[in-house]
């Protein structure tokens, strides 16, 4: 069976416990990271020489990178769904999945860390704002490619809705300023409705 090692309420865990749930894949997962420790034991760092969760092992194949374990579990156990058939449409899922890595997270990580994890005394205010108003602006982008699309990669639900699904539920439910975005929140409502999202990262921000 399937084993994950990573916390509920870790944003990266939550993407391959939602993927999971998207799949009916059944899996064992072993709380890690933050509170719960194991991360910084020995054993652990076997698996996962950088510490950080998720961490992911299958039959004997061990791997970390929450993007890199959603894209192995979709290619396995969900191709023509998650892992879309079509060449370009699975690239251009990809490419959503990176985008967030390289622009959306940097700035989502300074948002929501200073919000919810930092006491109020120790925030950094102003590295919350620059960050909030590149959010807006990433998530216009996004809101642009949902104009004529259900999801971010096409009519379908795919891996590529995954990373943005997550942020989106915190860029939502942050008290943060939100410019209106009309396609975005209509696809957001959608991902709202899927009960893998409710059931693994519809959850207090912790």
């Amino acid at each position: 069976m399937l084993k994950i090692w990573g916390r509920k309420n870790s944003i990266n865990v939550q993407k391959v416990l939602w993927c999971c749930g998207e799949i009916g894949l059944k899996y064992e997962r072993v709380d890690a990271g933050m509170q719960f420790g194991v991360v910084n034991t020995p054993e652990y760092r076997k698996l996962n020489p950088n510490g950080l969760v998720p961490t992911i092992e299958d039959d004997g194949f061990v791997l970390w990178e929450s993007h890199a374990i959603v894209r192995y579990l979709a290619r396995r156990h969900s191709r023509g769904k998650l892992w879309p058939e079509n060449d370009k449409a699975c690239a251009d899922a990809d490419r959503w999945m990176d985008w967030y890595n390289t622009t959306v997270w940097p700035n989502m990580r300074t948002v929501f860390w200073n919000l919810v994890r930092v006491p109020p005394e120790k925030r950094d205010v102003a590295a919350v704002e620059e960050a909030r108003k590149k959010l807006a602006e990433s998530f216009a982008i996004a809101d642009a490619q949902l104009a004529g699309n259900a999801y971010l990669a096409g009519k379908e639900f795919t891996m590529g809705d995954i990373p943005m699904g997550v942020a989106a539920y915190r860029w939502f439910n942050l008290p943060i300023e939100r410019p209106a975005h009309r396609n975005v929140e209509r696809w957001y409502q959608r991902i709202c409705e899927r009960p893998a999202y409710k059931e693994h990262c519809m959850l207090p921000l912790t």
